[in-house]
């Protein structure tokens, strides 16, 4: 990058105060003619003498000199090394750097032939120093922005990590306003300059006068248009890549950056914009981790509430489902083999709960605890939980490892549990304990699903008040609905809820009735 940059520097350099000096010549031959120093007089030669000595000194003095205390730059350049705050000060006051020296050299050239003529030829002298000045300093001013431009590869890598916490430059106001002086305030000024030193006087005819005004008039123009067209692109170019990586990180590519190549706020701005993504990226990697270990709907309600979920009281439906005869499945084969197990029994159960509603609250061994109702509000949480029972077991039917399934449905308390810092969102409550008892119970029955009173008779309401809310039945039905007294709708099917009277359960004193789910026979739900 620097073996490539330098020359360029240094062609860019030379190339705008040659054309400088050409400029030179031309304005003092055709444009303000300078009486006593015409083509062919001894004071031509003897300016031509000293601007080809002064080039051939001063060009060669001014690349070393200027390029000189970017050698440093060499180290992290070249070995790819970090670059220290020294370093970023030198790459981005370059330009700057250079302008001034150049603009120390045009001045010396300025005194120098002024002095020379103006002891000769008076005012022509004054002329000439005045001339070389502006059009230097409006080269200089070009110069100045080509080098900025230039420099961009290895500002880039400059301000790889940080930007300035300082302007390193002229700040884009102070660029615009120094492109609008140096590009057209200054060819102006020339006129007004030459005029006052003796445009309009005798020794100048209206014809010199007319070609003098309408040359570095239009000399102001296109030097102006050239220097605000720089300074313009010098700000547009990194908004318009800050604008293009906006485009794509909306799109999600999180990946995109934009090279951080300008120290004034420009630069910030990049920079800024790199930090921004780079916390969208983490954020989204957080999303991805936390969803792999806490259900979407929980991590979604964490990244949007944070960590202080206080308990609430909540109606829902609770899942509980376990593997049958586990443990002497778990005995006949290796550990590598039963985790491969249950994690491909695992793959088949999360996904239905997730499709209707569900979450998944947390897995107990080779169980799974799914909540219908919370942290995600559903008014019909019993019915989707029984459509999740259902579609578990037929997903589970075919396969090694069979399950028990046991719905149960109440009021229960849902919120972060846990402390030193350490929660896990869950729900507590009678309800969910009674879940696990009716899913133990399924081993009596001989059912695959079974629900308890309490999610029967939410299905039986809502089956009930179906037909009424649609004019086909009496309104005071659903209140009264008992299970097994009309289909319940599962999807596009129905199931009678069939009983299961007399069933113990652990840690109930008393026998409780229970309800198995049993397709209806070519019994499609109503629409």
């Amino acid at each position: 990058m620097w073996r490539a940059g330098r020359p360029v520097v240094t062609a860019v350099i030379v190339a705008t105060n040659l054309l400088g000096v050409a400029a030179i010549l031309l304005i003092s031959d055709f444009v303000v003619p300078l009486p006593g120093v015409g083509p062919g007089t001894a004071a031509r030669r003897l300016d031509l003498e000293m601007a080809v000595g002064y080039v051939v000194v001063a060009v060669p003095a001014g690349v070393v000199v200027g390029t000189s205390g970017l050698t440093r730059l060499r180290r992290w350049l070249v070995q790819e090394a970090e670059a220290t705050p020294a370093d970023q000060r030198v790459v981005l006051r370059a330009p700057l750097r250079l302008f001034v020296l150049q603009i120390a050299l045009w001045l010396g050239a300025a005194a120098l032939f002024g002095t020379v003529d103006g002891v000769s030829a008076g005012v022509t002298g004054a002329r000439l120093a005045v001339s070389i000045a502006l059009t230097g300093t409006s080269t200089a001013a070009c110069a100045y922005l080509l080098t900025e431009r230039v420099l961009r590869g290895a500002v880039a890598r400059a301000l790889e990590r940080d930007a300035p916490a300082r302007l390193a430059g002229p700040g884009v106001a102070s660029r615009a306003v120094l492109a609008w002086a140096l590009g057209t305030g200054v060819p102006v000024a020339g006129l007004v300059a030459i005029g006052v030193l003796g445009l309009t006087g005798q020794d100048t005819s209206r014809h010199q006068l007319a070609v003098a005004m309408v040359s570095l008039g239009a000399v102001a123009l296109t030097v102006g248009l050239l220097a605000v067209g720089l300074a313009a692109r010098a700000t547009a170019d990194p908004v318009d890549s800050v604008r293009r990586a906006l485009d794509r990180a909306q799109h999600g590519d999180f990946a995109v950056r934009v090279p951080v190549y300008d120290g004034t706020q420009v630069g910030r701005l990049q920079f800024g914009f790199n930090r921004m993504v780079a916390g969208l990226a983490e954020r989204d990697r957080i999303r991805a981790a936390l969803g792999t270990y806490v259900d979407q709907d929980v991590a979604e309600r964490i990244l949007a509430e944070g960590t202080s979920l206080d308990g609430e009281e909540v109606e829902v439906t609770v899942m509980f489902v376990d593997v049958r005869d586990f443990t002497a499945f778990a005995e006949r084969r290796p550990a590598r083999q039963v985790v491969a197990a249950l994690n491909g029994l695992f793959d088949r159960i999360v996904p239905v709960v997730h499709a209707n509603g569900g979450h998944i609250d947390k897995f107990i061994g080779d169980g799974v605890l799914a909540v219908f109702g919370a942290p995600r509000r559903l008014p019909d949480h019993a019915a989707r939980a029984l459509a999740a029972a259902l579609d578990i077991e037929r997903e589970v039917s075919a396969g090694d490892l069979q399950v028990g399934i046991g719905l149960n449905s109440g009021t229960v308390v849902a919120g972060n549990v846990g402390g030193a810092g350490r929660f896990e969102f869950g729900v507590i409550g009678d309800v969910v304990n009674t879940a696990a008892r009716v899913e133990a119970a399924t081993r009596q029955t001989g059912d695959a699903v079974l629900l308890g009173e309490s999610t029967a008779a939410l299905l039986a309401r809502d089956a009930a008040a179906a037909p009424a809310a649609a004019g086909g039945g009496d309104p005071g039905e659903a209140a009264t609905a008992r299970p097994g007294a009309r289909p319940v709708p599962v999807g596009e099917h129905q199931v009678l809820l069939v009983e299961r009277a007399g069933t113990a359960l652990k840690g109930k004193r008393r026998p409780v009735t229970l309800f198995a789910p049993v397709p209806v026979p070519g019994g499609v739900a109503a629409p």
